[in-house]
């Protein structure tokens, strides 16, 4: 069953429809591969693409009895094909059909994730330049470090999705790889030629050897990649959920009219999106860790891979693919309050510039133990009394020594921690 929230084009991806159209088109493939090599008559061929044709209802009921998907099909396509039916499935095994199947559908919903990659690059990086100038700050441990930009924070997300763009089309080729090997990979009763004649048809390469099936190595690698992606979407919402904290509140979540945010307290505006990514990311790597499990089957294949995949494929795909679409509307609608960045920024009454002040001293001659000693008396007096560092470093005789005021006034410039925000765009943006 598709949940409710799923966009249409992945979820048809799943459907039964879908997949036994695929199983009939590898089986059409072979039809024709088989015919123009003269292992069966043209006719034949000329007949399953005319009359190939499937009714899903009347799959599974016929499943019901015999036990057997495959088989199930292919009875019900003989059903509509007739005499020249004895062809079908000729000098095949199930997993020929169903793995070579399956590399169509993973294709097919790669294409839609990668677009999703793409809609997600795009507004991370139209927010970057629309911010990259904002100064906000830099926590370490949750606790605040040295200024940075808004647009920074958000071009580390589009640099980090760009890396993931390249892990999925890495992966998704992996998994563009078919078998026509038969029941235990050696080619018994079909030819490797025929092999790769029907599959490139199909628009796939032939995996260089395969058992009864292909190697699940490739599966995991790919869920694995879903798992890193998802890792990647619930970082930017789980930035996005501190961010909007009370007692931060730079970012925020859209919160549209009309909307309400609690039963009992009508104030609330809850990052329930950005929670709901998060969350979804979990199921994603539980999924992963399943497709590893399946990598080691009994000798040349066993079944037990065979029923995790009917979830974890549909289940991955379809939620990566709704936590692109969320998390890509959850940035470019997001609310960015440039103001409070700045009044956080000075929260703290100049100790983030306790860095500079200490390079300067040490680049004026002091040592840097005696430097830090000092620097630091003056800092732990900012937490405890909440005076202001700079007039206490204008008043501290040690430092005065090394520095003039004017010098401890340039300590405190912003500029000068942010001087290199556009060569670090060109990076990450080119120019």
């Amino acid at each position: 069953m598709i949940p409710r929230y799923t966009r249409p084009e992945m979820g048809r991806i799943w459907t039964d429809e879908n997949k036994f159209q695929k199983w009939l088109e590898v089986e059409i493939a072979t039809a024709e591969a088989e015919a123009e090599a003269g292992l069966i008559p043209k006719s034949a061929a000329r007949a399953l693409r005319r009359k190939g044709r499937f009714d899903v209802a009347r799959i599974l009921e016929i499943e019901k009895e015999v036990k057997h998907d495959v088989i199930a099909f292919t009875t019900n396509v003989a059903q509509e094909v007739g005499r020249e039916a004895r062809y079908l499935h000729f000098g095949l095994t199930s997993n020929d059909v169903v793995d070579t199947a399956q590399a169509l559908q993973i294709r097919e919903a790669s294409q839609i994730l990668l677009a999703g990659l793409g809609r997600l690059s795009e507004v991370l990086k139209k927010r970057a330049l629309e911010f990259k100038h904002t100064p906000m700050m830099g926590r370490t441990h949750g606790i605040h470090a040295e200024p940075i930009t808004f647009g920074w924070k958000l071009a580390i997300g589009y640099e980090e999705n760009r890396r993931n763009t390249r892990r999925l089309e890495f992966a998704a080729e992996g998994m563009r790889v078919g078998k026509i090997s038969g029941a235990v990979g050696t080619y018994a009763h079909l030819a490797p030629a025929i092999e790769k004649k029907i599959l490139k048809k199909l628009g796939l390469a032939p995996a260089p050897i395969a058992s009864q099936v292909i190697q699940r190595d490739r599966h995991a690698f790919y869920l694995a990649t879903l798992a890193v992606i998802a890792a990647s979407l619930e970082k930017i919402a789980l930035e996005i959920r501190h961010l909007q904290r009370t007692e931060v509140r730079e970012v925020e979540e859209f919160f549209a009219l009309g909307q309400k945010g609690s039963s009992a307290m009508p104030h609330k505006r809850n990052p329930v999106t950005a929670e709901q990514i998060s969350g979804l990311a979990r199921v994603v790597r539980s999924n992963a860790q399943a497709a590893f499990e399946n990598v080691a089957l009994w000798h040349e294949r066993d079944i037990s891979h065979s029923s995790v995949e009917r979830i974890i494929l549909p289940d991955s795909t379809i939620l990566v693919d709704y936590m692109l679409d969320r998390t890509a509307t959850l940035v470019e609608k997001m609310f960015v309050y440039p103001k409070r960045m700045l009044e956080n920024l000075n929260l703290m009454k100049g100790l983030i510039f306790s860095g500079q002040l200490l390079l300067d001293l040490t680049g004026k001659g002091a040592s840097r133990e005696d430097a830090y000693v000092w620097v630091q008396r003056n800092a732990m007096q900012v937490w405890e009394t909440g005076e202001d560092f700079k007039s206490l470093a204008l008043r501290d005789p040690d430092i005065r020594r090394y520095l003039t005021p004017s010098a401890i006034a340039r300590v405190f410039n912003l500029e000068r921690y942010l001087k290199h925000v556009d060569e670090i765009f060109q990076r990450v943006f080119g120019r």
